[in-house]
Parts: C-alpha cells; sequence; structure tokens
C-alpha cells in the first residue's frame, strides 16, 4: 500500500495527512484536459529501468492524457561522466521518450548537467559542457506554451557553485525572460509551472526533523524573487521534482506539489513507502485535481537492495 504525503499551508499552518483529490467540478468539456507529470525518471542501462520506464509509457499511453510533462532527471546520470557515457544515456532516454503517444514536454534536472563535477574529467570549455548537451539533444532549458485556457511554464532551476557542484538557483537572464512572457499573459490566465528542484517543500523537516533545514540543494535559493514575479498573475500550480516523495503544499492559491517519482528509490524499490509512479491531473477552467498513480512496476528479485 503506497504512503502519500500530503501538505496543505494555510496562514503558516500545516496540516498532514493522506491526499483525497477533490470532488471534479462541473466544466465545459471542451475546457477540460488532463496531463501526466513524470518526474525523476533516471534512465539507465542498470537495474532494469528500462524496463520500468517502458512500462511507465505504456500506462500512460493506456490513459491518454493530453500532454506529458517531465519533471527533470530523466537520465542516471551526466554529473560525473565522461562524454561517452553521457552521450549514450540521452540516446536511450531519446529512443524511450519516442514511444509516447502524446505531446511531451521536457524539463532540466540536475542530473542531465553534462560534466559540472570535476570527478568527471570534463572542462568547462567542452563544448557540451554543463547544460549545452541538454539543450543540444533535448531541447531549450525554460520555455513556455498555452493549452486549453492554461499558461505553461517550463523553468530550469538548475545553478551551478563555484566548487562545480550543483544548487537550485534560477539566474538572472531566465528571470528577465520570465518577465517578459508574463507581459504577454492576462492576469485572470492560470498558470503552471514545471521546475526540477522545489521552490519550497515541507519534507524535510517531515521525514528528517522539525529543525531540518533545507540545503542549497533541495531548494531553489531564489524562489522568493522568482515567485514574486508572478504577484499580479494566477499562478495555480508548481510542479516539482528532485526529492523522490510526494508532497502538496497549498499556500497564497498556489499547489506546490512534488509528483513522487518514476524511479522511487532510484529503481531499488518503495521510497518512503512510495511506490514507482507519477502524476495524473485533471485540470478545468480555472482549477485541476490529482492522483498519484502506481503503474505496475516491482523490482526484480535479483537486483532488489
Amino acid at each position: 500500500m503506497k504512503k502519500t504525503l500530503l501538505f496543505f499551508v494555510l496562514a503558516a499552518i500545516i496540516v498532514v495527512g493522506c491526499n483525497q483529490p477533490a470532488e471534479k467540478e462541473t466544466a465545459n468539456e471542451q475546457d477540460s484536459f488532463t496531463v501526466a507529470f513524470l518526474t525523476d525518471i533516471h534512465v539507465q542501462p542498470e537495474k532494469n529501468a528500462i524496463e520500468g520506464f517502458n512500462k511507465a509509457i505504456a500506462k500512460v499511453n493506456e490513459l491518454k492524457p493530453d500532454l506529458v510533462i517531465t519533471g527533470g532527471d530523466l537520465v542516471m546520470d551526466v554529473l560525473g561522466t565522461g562524454y561517452d557515457r553521457a552521450d549514450s544515456l540521452y540516446n536511450i532516454y531519446d529512443s524511450l521518450q519516442a514511444k509516447f503517444e502524446i505531446p511531451i514536454y521536457n524539463t532540466l534536472g540536475n542530473h542531465e548537467v553534462f560534466g559540472l563535477y570535476k570527478e568527471s574529467g570534463i572542462d568547462t570549455v567542452h563544448p557540451f559542457y554543463g547544460k549545452k548537451l541538454y539543450e543540444e539533444r533535448i531541447g531549450p532549458r525554460y520555455y513556455s506554451f498555452d493549452h486549453k485556457g492554461w499558461h505553461f511554464m517550463i523553468l530550469d532551476g538548475i545553478g551551478y557553485t563555484s566548487e562545480r557542484r550543483y544548487i537550485g538557483y534560477v539566474d538572472e537572464k531566465q528571470m528577465n525572460w520570465i518577465k517578459e512572457d508574463l507581459a504577454k499573459v492576462d492576469q485572470d490566465t492560470p498558470i503552471a509551472i514545471s521546475v526540477h528542484i522545489p521552490f519550497i517543500n515541507a519534507g524535510i523537516q517531515y521525514y528528517y526533523g522539525s529543525l531540518e533545514e533545507n540545503d542549497a540543494s533541495a531548494v531553489i535559493t531564489n524562489a522568493k524573487e522568482v515567485l514574486e514575479l508572478f504577484g499580479n498573475h494566477n499562478l495555480k500550480l508548481a510542479l516539482q521534482g528532485h526529492l523522490h516523495w510526494l508532497e502538496d503544499i497549498y499556500i497564497d492559491n498556489t499547489h506546490f506539489i512534488i509528483g513522487g517519482a518514476v524511479a522511487s528509490n532510484w529503481w531499488s524499490g518503495k521510497r518512503h513507502g512510495m511506490e514507482e509512479g507519477f502524476l495524473l491531473l485533471d485540470f478545468t477552467e480555472d482549477d485541476f485535481n490529482w492522483e498519484y498513480v502506481d503503474y505496475g512496476w516491482e523490482v526484480p528479485e535479483k537486483t532488489a537492495e
């Protein structure tokens, strides 16, 4: 039985409970649609990950959502590897994502940043260093699109330190792009964001202690400044990944949802009791409901840990 961690934050009060999706509101059928949000896939030739991702894809295709949005950490991983391994991982992911029968919109995760770690042996002058390989193989690191009255923004929340480690950060160039993009969006239009590293989370305190702090790799360090850009807009939803658990924080009319993980415990079984899975979201004109879909993959006995 899978556990779901749900946080509702109202006026700085956190309530923990089990997710029970709200009853769907009546809406014009032509304005309603569904989205599958698949985060933390960590595809690799090891750990039967290819078999697992294939099963998730088959389940998505069976459910027939309008769109697929991925939440980052598509591959495992290119941070500390050479070019040949990185290239092969992107080849695997590219061949598998082509099996989706629905349009797919990818989000950059930290594990897609090529050669960032010094132990990779990759010099910073390499033509594909950092996010350049992702941009070459997958697409732009941030962009937006509209679907049935909603505005979707796919963001890059990965920053670098001088020691060549990653942190959660939205860079200045992207901040300017967000301002320009929002200037074209009506203030009443509902907005949904996808970003890999969360803007906020409460699971750290829930799982590890109420005084535990987030470090710079677990949250967007300039989240307040980014979210303030949406102050005059109708930000309804931030889809997040990275932490491999389920969490729904509701504050100031926005849901900040960490969407579990396709790989759960990095293809080694459950994490905090959570099965491998993805979010299925039902959108109406100005609202949505969500559920977590266990797509039925189990760790083969010989690889279980």
